[in-house]
């Protein structure tokens, strides 16, 4: 976990810089997950990145508590919420792992492009069951690569041994749906733009 937080550490200001791929797609998400927000809600987001996506959702909710494993990624979040005037969103150094928050807690979960960052996605998502509120929503964006780049499995360790590439995990669409659906997830809504794309979901604890 340190490697990858010194991975992202070292990136932080030109991932900040870098342009949203498929801005359209991007547009459809951030619209689609402000129809589950209410104005009282409470929301973790975790894997925030640089805050982008938080400081946009920060004027539909009550308050966004928005989490990364790189503080220079936490920096540049805190520098764009002060830019934008944006008082409602608390940026924290943490992952999913080691954020503590009592159960049912928050009205929504938001993790874009993170799961398949991640050293174990399904006790990631269990925790995320855990401090959703019933009728609480985990809204995901998450690459698949089992589906169409399966060798990748076999190329990343030797990418994150030299320092290229962070930690990924290969997994399908189906085995996603599985471990959310596993947890206790029912899946209110999946959208993917195209079969190479990441895959939307919006999850619903019952």
């Amino acid at each position: 976990m340190a490697q990858s937080a010194r991975f992202w550490d070292r990136i932080a200001e030109r991932y900040s810089k870098k342009p949203i791929a498929d801005e359209g797609a991007y547009r459809k998400k951030l619209e689609k997950t402000r129809t589950y927000f209410r104005p009282a809600m409470r929301i973790l987001e975790f894997g925030c990145g640089t805050g982008e996506t938080a400081i946009l959702h920060a004027p539909h909710v009550k308050h966004i508590h928005a989490i990364d494993m790189s503080s220079k990624m936490i920096e540049i979040a805190k520098r764009k919420a002060g830019t934008a005037k944006v008082s409602n969103v608390t940026f924290e150094t943490s992952t999913i792992e080691e954020f503590s928050a009592p159960d049912q807690s928050y009205d929504a979960v938001l993790g874009f492009s993170i799961l398949h960052l991640l050293e174990d996605k399904d006790a990631a998502i269990a925790k995320v069951f855990e401090i959703l509120k019933p009728g609480g929503v985990f809204v995901s964006s998450t690459a698949c690569l089992g589906d169409t780049m399966k060798f990748f499995k076999w190329i990343a360790p030797i990418g994150r041994f030299l320092g290229v590439i962070p930690m990924v995990r290969v997994f399908t669409v189906q085995e996603l749906v599985s471990s959310l659906t596993d947890a206790g997830f029912g899946i209110d809504y999946r959208w993917r733009p195209d079969k190479g794309e990441a895959v939307f979901i919006v999850a619903k604890r019952d």
